[in-house]
């Protein structure tokens, strides 16, 4: 990468720590309405659009891994320094490559419905390469409407899987979901993972058939300090199928690690 990705974020909440929200591999800022609209309360919540999705533009030259990782840490830095990093799945790769790559910056970790990279299994790495050419073939739509049902668990409301896939078509495109697809299949972070310093939150929908409740213990088993989280009735989006039970364990995660003082106000999030 020969210079600074422009992202385009969404971004709520004025008070608070800083907690950035970094999206799946087929997916945009859309996805994190329900942290956006409700954990604003009680922190800066910004969600960005990864490089070539959505409306962030497409990139120059290809990314890594790395790139995206600091892509990220350049949000951070440009709102104060450190942050709290929230990823699903694709998302959790990069939170924790940054986590590991840029530790000054981080102040925690919480990883949604992700695995230690598509780079742990060759079968698993020549599919994740596969999806740009299936992509390129069938375009945004048929894509998504193969791919996104999949996401959520069999019980989901079908409002639900109609936003999921309306959020995949509009977000994602050619050059930045094939960069995308081949950093997570060059990915294995098993041997970085235990050198992350940062506590860290790892939950998994318990319905979750993409990357599924191991690869997240996986993850969890490895990092230093950290909690294990199981959402009910959830599949691979857990953030948006239960985003009640998910954002609670998010605030816990944050009323900890951020020190977010508990206050008598009886909103859903009374945090200021």
């Amino acid at each position: 990468m020969s210079g600074p990705v422009d992202v385009h974020v969404e971004e709520a909440g004025e008070h608070g720590p800083l907690l950035l929200c970094l999206h799946g591999i087929g997916s945009s800022s859309a996805a994190f309405a329900p942290q956006l609209a409700e954990l604003s309360s009680c922190a800066r919540v910004v969600a960005w659009d990864a490089p070539g999705y959505a409306k962030s533009p497409d990139p120059e030259v290809p990314l890594t891994l790395d790139d995206f990782a600091d892509t990220a840490a350049g949000l951070i830095r440009e709102r104060g320094g450190r942050g709290h990093v929230l990823g699903v799945s694709w998302g959790g790769v990069i939170a924790l490559r940054l986590a590991a790559r840029h530790p000054e910056l981080v102040a925690s970790v919480i990883v949604a419905d992700s695995s230690p990279g598509s780079g742990t299994d060759e079968d698993k790495a020549a599919g994740m390469r596969a999806r740009a050419t299936e992509l390129a073939e069938l375009g945004p739509r048929a894509f998504a409407e193969a791919r996104g049902p999949r996401l959520m668990s069999p019980g989901a409301p079908d409002e639900l899987v109609r936003r999921v896939v309306d959020t995949m078509a509009a977000s994602v495109r050619l050059p930045g979901y094939a960069y995308a697809a081949e950093s997570m299949a060059a990915a294995d972070l098993r041997a970085e993972l235990p050198s992350v310093a940062a506590p860290s939150l790892v939950l998994c929908g318990d319905q979750d058939r993409v990357t599924g409740i191991e690869a997240s213990q996986a993850i969890a088993g490895a990092l230093r300090r950290t909690a294990f989280v199981i959402v009910k009735d959830a599949g691979h989006l857990a953030n948006q199928e239960q985003p009640g039970r998910f954002n609670a364990w998010v605030l816990s995660h944050l009323r900890i690690t951020a020190r977010i003082p508990e206050s008598p106000n009886r909103s859903r999030f009374p945090c200021l």
